[in-house]
């Protein structure tokens, strides 16, 4: 990875699993470029919690469903940094629109959002982890994309792509050093949420096999083996973080 300290970026990174695989690549000794399309008092806090740590954080602003929002972006922060050398593809939008609800507007921005955003960003980044040779490219996906839940057809069709991409991404750049995986997390509540106090997430947690929901921090935590030597054999799967569900 060279001598200087490794750059990830993570988008959605204010809150949740961005939050948690910031601290824990910080905890590796990656600096990190949180970035958030509204909240920026969330990313901030979280820069606090990188920096205190003990490596650098940057806050990128914006919206990774729109093409030219990005591309700032990306500009930004190959200024400051000169390279990323691992980029996580964590924002997403699931809004639920049945299908013959749904606009070609509709489509587009989920599209965008869940697919395309990683695809502009891979392309920006890619060029710098070919020269380093060394890079990981992490997506998300999920158990009900998976599946093909009904009332949020433009989710599923987005997330399969996202899928595609790490397979196309695998092959080609894997052998320059780089490797591209996606996870697929099972049930995580919010940070906020009292799953007690929900009758959907006990309902959940009794059909888990090992007893409990998943955490935010068991998230990170494949993304900390992905981005680590020991993750370097881990190459173009689709990885189910879930506690053994079966969908």
């Amino acid at each position: 990875m060279g001598n200087s300290r490794p750059t990830a970026l993570i988008t959605g990174s204010g809150r949740n699993i961005g939050r948690a695989c910031a601290k824990e690549l910080a905890q590796a000794g990656f600096n990190i470029v949180l970035n958030g399309s509204k909240d920026k008092d969330a990313c901030e806090r979280v820069a606090d919690e990188v920096m205190t740590i003990g490596t650098d954080a940057t806050i990128a602003m914006a919206d990774v469903g729109d093409q030219s929002a990005v591309n700032t972006m990306v500009e930004t922060v190959l200024k400051a940094f000169g390279r990323i050398d691992v980029l996580i593809n964590n924002a997403a939008d699931r809004p639920a629109t049945g299908f013959l609800e749904m606009s070609d507007d509709d489509l587009a921005r989920i599209m965008n959002i869940n697919c395309y955003a990683a695809v502009w960003l891979s392309r920006a980044f890619l060029p710098g982890m070919i020269e380093n040779g060394w890079g990981r490219i992490i997506n998300f996906s999920g158990m009900n994309a998976q599946q093909g839940t009904g009332g949020r057809p433009h989710v599923t069709m987005s997330k399969h792509a996202s899928w595609g991409l790490i397979k196309a991404l695998s092959r080609e750049f894997g052998p320059k050093g780089i490797t591209a995986n996606i996870i697929s997390p099972g049930t995580i509540p919010d940070e906020e949420t009292d799953i007690s106090q929900s009758s959907r997430f006990q309902e959940l947690l009794k059909k888990n096999p090992v007893g409990r929901l998943g955490t935010t921090d068991d998230i990170a935590a494949m993304v900390g083996l992905l981005c680590s030597k020991r993750g370097s054999f881990i190459n173009g799967q689709l990885l189910q973080v879930n506690g053994g569900v079966v969908g």
